[in-house]
Protein backbone atom coordinates (compact mmCIF):
# COMPACT_ATOMS: atom_id res chain seq x y z
CA UNK A 1 0.00 0.00 0.00
CA UNK A 2 2.79 2.43 0.93
CA UNK A 3 4.65 1.65 -2.28
CA UNK A 4 1.49 2.30 -4.29
CA UNK A 5 0.94 5.59 -2.50
CA UNK A 6 4.55 6.68 -3.03
CA UNK A 7 4.32 5.73 -6.69
CA UNK A 8 1.19 7.83 -7.09
CA UNK A 9 2.87 10.80 -5.41
CA UNK A 10 5.91 10.51 -7.70
CA UNK A 11 3.72 10.31 -10.77
CA UNK A 12 1.71 13.33 -9.63
CA UNK A 13 4.91 15.26 -8.91
CA UNK A 14 6.31 14.43 -12.37
CA UNK A 15 3.03 15.46 -13.99
CA UNK A 16 3.18 18.82 -12.23
CA UNK A 17 6.73 19.36 -13.51
CA UNK A 18 5.67 18.38 -17.01
CA UNK A 19 2.74 20.80 -16.94
CA UNK A 20 4.92 23.66 -15.68
CA UNK A 21 7.55 23.01 -18.35
CA UNK A 22 4.84 22.75 -21.01
CA UNK A 23 3.25 26.05 -20.03
CA UNK A 24 6.60 27.86 -20.18
CA UNK A 25 8.03 25.86 -23.07
CA UNK A 26 8.19 28.78 -25.53
CA UNK A 27 10.05 31.11 -23.16
CA UNK A 28 12.40 28.37 -21.93
CA UNK A 29 13.21 27.36 -25.50
CA UNK A 30 13.75 30.97 -26.59
CA UNK A 31 16.19 31.60 -23.72
CA UNK A 32 18.08 28.43 -24.70
CA UNK A 33 18.33 29.48 -28.34
CA UNK A 34 19.55 32.99 -27.56
CA UNK A 35 23.30 33.15 -28.32
CA UNK A 36 25.72 32.81 -25.39
CA UNK A 37 28.88 34.92 -25.46
CA UNK A 38 32.27 33.61 -24.38
CA UNK A 39 33.40 36.92 -22.89
CA UNK A 40 31.98 39.89 -21.03
CA UNK A 41 31.14 42.59 -23.59
CA UNK A 42 30.40 46.23 -22.76
CA UNK A 43 28.89 48.73 -25.21
CA UNK A 44 27.47 52.20 -24.62
CA UNK A 45 24.38 52.91 -26.74
CA UNK A 46 23.95 56.67 -26.88
CA UNK A 47 21.12 58.51 -28.65
CA UNK A 48 20.04 61.92 -29.96
CA UNK A 49 23.39 63.17 -31.28
CA UNK A 50 23.60 65.15 -34.50
CA UNK A 51 21.26 67.97 -35.46
CA UNK A 52 20.93 70.08 -32.35
CA UNK A 53 22.94 72.32 -30.01
CA UNK A 54 26.42 73.21 -31.22
CA UNK A 55 27.86 72.58 -27.75
CA UNK A 56 27.73 68.91 -28.74
CA UNK A 57 31.05 69.35 -30.54
CA UNK A 58 33.01 70.08 -27.33
CA UNK A 59 31.20 67.36 -25.38
CA UNK A 60 31.84 64.79 -28.11
CA UNK A 61 35.53 65.70 -27.96
CA UNK A 62 35.47 65.16 -24.19
CA UNK A 63 33.78 61.78 -24.64
CA UNK A 64 36.41 60.78 -27.20
CA UNK A 65 39.21 61.51 -24.75
CA UNK A 66 37.56 59.43 -22.00
CA UNK A 67 36.98 56.47 -24.31
CA UNK A 68 40.50 56.64 -25.75
CA UNK A 69 41.88 56.36 -22.22
CA UNK A 70 40.86 52.69 -22.04
CA UNK A 71 41.58 49.53 -24.00
CA UNK A 72 40.72 45.86 -23.59
CA UNK A 73 43.39 43.15 -23.74
CA UNK A 74 42.90 42.95 -27.52
CA UNK A 75 43.73 46.65 -27.83
CA UNK A 76 40.19 47.80 -28.62
CA UNK A 77 38.81 51.09 -27.36
CA UNK A 78 35.36 51.17 -25.73
CA UNK A 79 32.68 51.99 -28.29
CA UNK A 80 29.86 54.47 -27.83
CA UNK A 81 27.27 54.11 -30.55
CA UNK A 82 25.79 57.37 -31.78
CA UNK A 83 22.06 57.33 -32.52
CA UNK A 84 22.10 60.07 -35.14
CA UNK A 85 19.35 62.62 -35.71
CA UNK A 86 19.85 63.99 -39.21
CA UNK A 87 17.83 67.21 -39.09
CA UNK A 88 15.72 69.47 -36.93
CA UNK A 89 13.34 72.38 -37.36
CA UNK A 90 15.04 75.55 -38.60
CA UNK A 91 13.06 77.71 -36.22
CA UNK A 92 14.84 80.91 -37.20
CA UNK A 93 13.97 80.42 -40.86
CA UNK A 94 10.41 79.48 -39.94
CA UNK A 95 9.96 82.63 -37.86
CA UNK A 96 11.33 84.77 -40.69
CA UNK A 97 9.04 83.20 -43.28
CA UNK A 98 5.75 84.86 -44.23
CA UNK A 99 3.77 81.64 -43.79
CA UNK A 100 4.15 79.07 -41.06
CA UNK A 101 5.48 76.03 -42.89
CA UNK A 102 7.92 73.43 -41.67
CA UNK A 103 11.53 74.13 -42.65
CA UNK A 104 14.32 71.77 -41.62
CA UNK A 105 18.03 72.25 -41.21
CA UNK A 106 20.08 69.14 -41.89
CA UNK A 107 23.21 67.86 -40.22
CA UNK A 108 25.26 68.51 -43.36
CA UNK A 109 24.56 72.26 -43.10
CA UNK A 110 27.63 74.42 -42.45
CA UNK A 111 26.19 75.45 -39.07
CA UNK A 112 26.80 71.88 -37.85
CA UNK A 113 30.36 71.65 -39.18
CA UNK A 114 31.93 71.48 -35.70
CA UNK A 115 29.52 68.73 -34.61
CA UNK A 116 30.20 66.66 -37.71
CA UNK A 117 33.95 67.17 -37.33
CA UNK A 118 33.79 65.81 -33.77
CA UNK A 119 31.64 62.86 -34.88
CA UNK A 120 33.97 62.02 -37.76
CA UNK A 121 36.99 62.16 -35.45
CA UNK A 122 35.45 59.65 -33.06
CA UNK A 123 34.36 57.38 -35.90
CA UNK A 124 37.82 57.41 -37.47
CA UNK A 125 39.41 56.62 -34.10
CA UNK A 126 37.02 53.72 -33.49
CA UNK A 127 35.31 55.06 -30.37
CA UNK A 128 32.08 56.24 -32.03
CA UNK A 129 29.82 54.07 -34.21
CA UNK A 130 26.96 55.90 -35.96
CA UNK A 131 23.48 54.38 -36.04
CA UNK A 132 20.32 55.68 -37.67
CA UNK A 133 17.94 57.28 -35.17
CA UNK A 134 15.83 59.26 -37.62
CA UNK A 135 15.65 62.19 -39.99
CA UNK A 136 14.02 64.05 -37.10
CA UNK A 137 13.29 62.81 -33.60
CA UNK A 138 9.61 63.44 -34.38
CA UNK A 139 7.15 63.40 -37.27
CA UNK A 140 7.18 67.02 -38.58
CA UNK A 141 3.51 67.23 -39.70
CA UNK A 142 2.45 66.03 -36.25
CA UNK A 143 4.51 68.69 -34.50
CA UNK A 144 3.05 71.35 -36.76
CA UNK A 145 -0.47 70.12 -36.05
CA UNK A 146 0.16 69.95 -32.30
CA UNK A 147 1.47 73.54 -32.27
CA UNK A 148 -2.03 74.81 -33.09
CA UNK A 149 -3.36 73.71 -29.70
CA UNK A 150 -0.27 73.14 -27.54
CA UNK A 151 1.48 76.30 -26.32
CA UNK A 152 4.65 74.38 -25.41
CA UNK A 153 5.03 73.12 -28.97
CA UNK A 154 4.19 76.51 -30.46
CA UNK A 155 6.90 78.09 -28.29
CA UNK A 156 9.37 75.36 -29.30
CA UNK A 157 8.83 76.22 -32.96
CA UNK A 158 9.87 79.80 -32.16
CA UNK A 159 13.15 78.85 -30.47
CA UNK A 160 15.87 81.45 -30.96
CA UNK A 161 18.74 79.38 -32.31
CA UNK A 162 18.83 75.63 -32.77
CA UNK A 163 16.14 73.84 -30.74
CA UNK A 164 16.52 70.58 -28.82
CA UNK A 165 14.10 67.76 -29.63
CA UNK A 166 14.23 66.74 -25.95
CA UNK A 167 12.22 69.87 -25.13
CA UNK A 168 9.17 68.58 -27.01
CA UNK A 169 6.43 66.69 -25.14
CA UNK A 170 7.50 63.05 -24.93
CA UNK A 171 4.56 61.76 -26.99
CA UNK A 172 5.71 63.90 -29.94
CA UNK A 173 9.24 62.52 -29.82
CA UNK A 174 7.94 59.23 -31.27
CA UNK A 175 8.67 59.56 -34.98
CA UNK A 176 6.59 56.76 -36.50
CA UNK A 177 3.09 57.61 -35.19
CA UNK A 178 0.66 60.51 -35.23
CA UNK A 179 0.45 61.55 -31.58
CA UNK A 180 -0.96 65.04 -32.11
CA UNK A 181 -3.96 63.69 -30.21
CA UNK A 182 -4.24 60.61 -28.06
CA UNK A 183 -4.45 57.70 -28.40
CA UNK A 184 -2.04 57.94 -31.32
CA UNK A 185 -2.86 56.96 -34.88
CA UNK A 186 -0.75 54.96 -37.32
CA UNK A 187 1.03 56.55 -40.25
CA UNK A 188 0.37 55.13 -43.69
CA UNK A 189 2.84 52.66 -45.16
CA UNK A 190 3.41 55.05 -48.08
CA UNK A 191 4.37 57.88 -45.71
CA UNK A 192 6.72 55.60 -43.79
CA UNK A 193 8.34 54.27 -46.97
CA UNK A 194 9.00 57.74 -48.35
CA UNK A 195 10.45 58.95 -45.04
CA UNK A 196 12.80 55.96 -44.80
CA UNK A 197 14.07 56.58 -48.33
CA UNK A 198 14.73 60.19 -47.37
CA UNK A 199 16.55 59.46 -44.11
CA UNK A 200 18.64 56.61 -45.53
CA UNK A 201 19.70 58.88 -48.41
CA UNK A 202 20.67 61.67 -46.02
CA UNK A 203 22.55 59.30 -43.70
CA UNK A 204 24.45 57.84 -46.68
CA UNK A 205 25.31 61.31 -47.95
CA UNK A 206 26.72 62.34 -44.57
CA UNK A 207 28.51 59.15 -43.48
CA UNK A 208 29.40 57.62 -46.83
CA UNK A 209 27.62 54.33 -46.21
CA UNK A 210 24.05 53.14 -45.73
CA UNK A 211 22.90 52.61 -42.15
CA UNK A 212 23.13 49.01 -41.01
CA UNK A 213 21.64 49.52 -37.53
CA UNK A 214 18.56 51.56 -36.67
CA UNK A 215 17.31 52.70 -33.27
CA UNK A 216 13.62 53.70 -33.27
CA UNK A 217 13.00 56.98 -31.45
CA UNK A 218 11.34 56.28 -28.06
CA UNK A 219 11.22 52.62 -29.22
CA UNK A 220 7.87 53.11 -30.93
CA UNK A 221 7.82 51.51 -34.37
CA UNK A 222 5.84 49.06 -36.52
CA UNK A 223 6.13 46.21 -39.00
CA UNK A 224 5.86 48.77 -41.80
CA UNK A 225 8.89 50.63 -40.44
CA UNK A 226 10.86 47.39 -40.16
CA UNK A 227 10.04 46.42 -43.75
CA UNK A 228 11.00 49.85 -45.07
CA UNK A 229 14.30 49.86 -43.20
CA UNK A 230 15.10 46.31 -44.30
CA UNK A 231 14.35 47.21 -47.92
CA UNK A 232 17.01 49.93 -47.73
CA UNK A 233 19.87 48.09 -46.08
CA UNK A 234 19.14 48.10 -42.35
CA UNK A 235 19.89 44.61 -41.02
CA UNK A 236 19.62 45.18 -37.26
CA UNK A 237 17.22 47.05 -34.97
CA UNK A 238 18.15 47.92 -31.41
CA UNK A 239 15.26 47.32 -29.00
CA UNK A 240 14.53 47.62 -25.27
CA UNK A 241 13.57 43.93 -25.20
CA UNK A 242 10.02 44.60 -26.41
CA UNK A 243 8.25 46.69 -29.04
CA UNK A 244 5.88 49.62 -28.64
CA UNK A 245 3.62 50.51 -31.55
CA UNK A 246 1.54 53.41 -30.26
CA UNK A 247 0.87 55.88 -27.44
CA UNK A 248 -2.16 55.29 -25.23
CA UNK A 249 -4.67 57.88 -23.98
CA UNK A 250 -2.13 58.99 -21.34
CA UNK A 251 0.70 59.29 -23.87
CA UNK A 252 2.48 56.20 -22.60
CA UNK A 253 4.16 53.84 -25.08
CA UNK A 254 1.94 50.82 -25.71
CA UNK A 255 2.72 47.44 -27.26
CA UNK A 256 1.92 43.75 -27.16
CA UNK A 257 4.33 43.07 -24.24
CA UNK A 258 6.17 40.34 -26.14
CA UNK A 259 9.71 39.64 -25.02
CA UNK A 260 12.44 40.19 -27.64
CA UNK A 261 15.77 38.42 -27.27
CA UNK A 262 19.14 38.97 -28.94
CA UNK A 263 19.35 37.40 -32.38
CA UNK A 264 15.61 37.09 -32.99
CA UNK A 265 14.32 38.20 -36.37
CA UNK A 266 11.66 40.62 -37.54
CA UNK A 267 10.21 41.89 -40.81
CA UNK A 268 12.57 41.64 -43.77
CA UNK A 269 14.73 39.33 -41.65
CA UNK A 270 16.09 42.22 -39.58
CA UNK A 271 17.89 41.08 -36.45
CA UNK A 272 16.95 42.37 -33.01
CA UNK A 273 19.49 43.29 -30.36
CA UNK A 274 18.55 44.31 -26.84
CA UNK A 275 19.62 47.19 -24.63
CA UNK A 276 19.47 45.70 -21.17
CA UNK A 277 20.08 48.58 -18.77
CA UNK A 278 20.63 52.32 -18.44
CA UNK A 279 23.59 54.56 -17.73
CA UNK A 280 22.13 58.03 -17.31
CA UNK A 281 24.34 59.90 -14.79
CA UNK A 282 22.07 62.97 -14.72
CA UNK A 283 19.28 60.66 -13.53
CA UNK A 284 21.44 59.30 -10.74
CA UNK A 285 22.87 56.28 -12.53
CA UNK A 286 26.39 55.95 -11.18
CA UNK A 287 29.16 53.60 -12.25
CA UNK A 288 27.85 50.95 -9.84
CA UNK A 289 24.64 50.60 -11.84
CA UNK A 290 26.62 49.87 -14.99
CA UNK A 291 28.81 47.38 -13.13
CA UNK A 292 25.74 45.60 -11.74
CA UNK A 293 24.32 45.35 -15.26
CA UNK A 294 27.63 44.02 -16.58
CA UNK A 295 27.72 41.33 -13.87
CA UNK A 296 24.15 40.21 -14.57
CA UNK A 297 24.41 40.15 -18.36
CA UNK A 298 27.78 38.41 -18.25
CA UNK A 299 26.26 35.67 -16.09
CA UNK A 300 23.47 35.40 -18.67
CA UNK A 301 25.97 35.14 -21.53
CA UNK A 302 24.74 38.37 -23.08
CA UNK A 303 26.49 41.55 -24.22
CA UNK A 304 25.87 44.52 -21.93
CA UNK A 305 24.31 47.34 -23.95
CA UNK A 306 23.92 50.37 -21.70
CA UNK A 307 21.52 53.04 -22.92
CA UNK A 308 22.54 56.64 -22.43
CA UNK A 309 21.56 59.95 -24.02
CA UNK A 310 23.30 63.13 -25.01
CA UNK A 311 21.43 65.14 -22.35
CA UNK A 312 23.77 63.59 -19.77
CA UNK A 313 26.71 65.39 -21.35
CA UNK A 314 25.10 68.68 -22.40
CA UNK A 315 23.91 71.70 -20.47
CA UNK A 316 25.27 72.41 -17.00
CA UNK A 317 29.05 72.03 -17.17
CA UNK A 318 29.43 70.73 -13.62
CA UNK A 319 26.85 68.00 -14.17
CA UNK A 320 28.44 67.09 -17.50
CA UNK A 321 31.82 66.70 -15.80
CA UNK A 322 30.21 64.35 -13.26
CA UNK A 323 28.75 62.28 -16.12
CA UNK A 324 32.14 62.06 -17.80
CA UNK A 325 33.80 61.12 -14.51
CA UNK A 326 31.25 58.35 -13.92
CA UNK A 327 31.84 57.01 -17.42
CA UNK A 328 35.57 56.96 -16.79
CA UNK A 329 35.09 55.26 -13.41
CA UNK A 330 32.78 52.65 -14.87
CA UNK A 331 35.32 51.76 -17.55
CA UNK A 332 38.19 51.67 -15.05
CA UNK A 333 36.37 49.36 -12.65
CA UNK A 334 34.96 47.15 -15.39
CA UNK A 335 38.46 46.52 -16.73
CA UNK A 336 39.73 45.79 -13.22
CA UNK A 337 36.93 43.30 -12.49
CA UNK A 338 36.89 41.50 -15.86
CA UNK A 339 40.27 40.61 -17.32
CA UNK A 340 38.60 39.20 -20.45
CA UNK A 341 36.30 42.18 -20.97
CA UNK A 342 35.85 43.01 -24.65
CA UNK A 343 34.99 46.36 -26.14
CA UNK A 344 33.00 45.80 -29.33
CA UNK A 345 30.39 47.69 -31.34
CA UNK A 346 26.76 46.71 -31.64
CA UNK A 347 27.40 45.89 -35.29
CA UNK A 348 30.21 43.51 -34.23
CA UNK A 349 27.71 41.61 -32.07
CA UNK A 350 25.10 41.47 -34.84
CA UNK A 351 27.64 40.17 -37.34
CA UNK A 352 28.98 37.57 -34.89
CA UNK A 353 25.46 36.27 -34.23
CA UNK A 354 24.59 36.22 -37.92
CA UNK A 355 27.73 34.25 -38.80
CA UNK A 356 27.70 32.13 -35.62
CA UNK A 357 31.27 33.24 -34.97
CA UNK A 358 32.56 30.73 -32.41
CA UNK A 359 35.43 33.01 -31.42
CA UNK A 360 32.78 35.08 -29.63
CA UNK A 361 29.77 32.76 -29.33
CA UNK A 362 30.13 29.55 -27.36
CA UNK A 363 28.57 26.19 -28.18
CA UNK A 364 29.89 24.46 -25.04
CA UNK A 365 27.00 22.65 -23.34
CA UNK A 366 27.92 23.46 -19.75
CA UNK A 367 28.45 27.13 -20.48
CA UNK A 368 25.12 27.31 -22.29
CA UNK A 369 23.35 25.60 -19.38
CA UNK A 370 24.79 28.06 -16.86
CA UNK A 371 23.72 31.02 -18.99
CA UNK A 372 20.26 29.50 -19.53
CA UNK A 373 19.76 28.99 -15.80
CA UNK A 374 20.83 32.58 -15.12
CA UNK A 375 18.34 33.80 -17.74
CA UNK A 376 15.34 31.81 -16.51
CA UNK A 377 16.16 32.90 -12.97
CA UNK A 378 14.93 36.33 -14.11
CA UNK A 379 11.51 34.85 -14.94
CA UNK A 380 10.10 35.59 -11.49
CA UNK A 381 6.73 33.85 -11.90
CA UNK A 382 8.30 30.70 -13.37
CA UNK A 383 10.93 30.61 -10.64
CA UNK A 384 8.33 30.96 -7.89
CA UNK A 385 6.33 28.11 -9.38
CA UNK A 386 9.50 26.05 -9.73
CA UNK A 387 10.09 26.47 -6.00
CA UNK A 388 6.50 25.64 -5.11
CA UNK A 389 6.40 22.53 -7.28
CA UNK A 390 9.89 21.28 -6.51
CA UNK A 391 11.17 21.76 -10.06
CA UNK A 392 13.88 23.84 -8.43
CA UNK A 393 15.56 20.60 -7.31
CA UNK A 394 16.37 19.17 -10.77
CA UNK A 395 17.28 22.67 -11.97
CA UNK A 396 19.67 23.03 -9.02
CA UNK A 397 21.20 19.62 -9.78
CA UNK A 398 21.59 20.62 -13.43
CA UNK A 399 23.40 23.76 -12.34
CA UNK A 400 25.72 21.78 -10.04
CA UNK A 401 26.58 19.42 -12.90
CA UNK A 402 27.31 22.31 -15.28
CA UNK A 403 29.40 24.25 -12.76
Amino acid sequence: MIQTWLGAVCIAWLLVQAVLLFVYRHALTAYWREPVLRYPVLIFESDDWGAGPLEQAHRLDALRQILKGHRDQWGHYPVMTMGIILSIADTEAMCAAKELNYIRISLDHTRFKSVLTALYAGINEGVFAPQLHGMEHYWPPVVMAAAKTDAQVATWLKTNGIPQSEALPSRLQSRWIDAASLPSQSLSEAEIGAAVVEEVSMYTQIFGTKPVIAVPTTFVWSNAVERAWANHGVSCIVTPGTRYESRDTHGRPSGDSRVILNGERGQGNVMYLVRNNYFEPKLGHRAEKGLDALALQTACGRPTLLETHRFNFLGDLAQSKVALAELDRLLTEARAHYSELRFLSTQDIAEAIASQDTTLITTTLRTKINAWLARINRMSRFWKLARLTGLIVPLWLLGKWAA
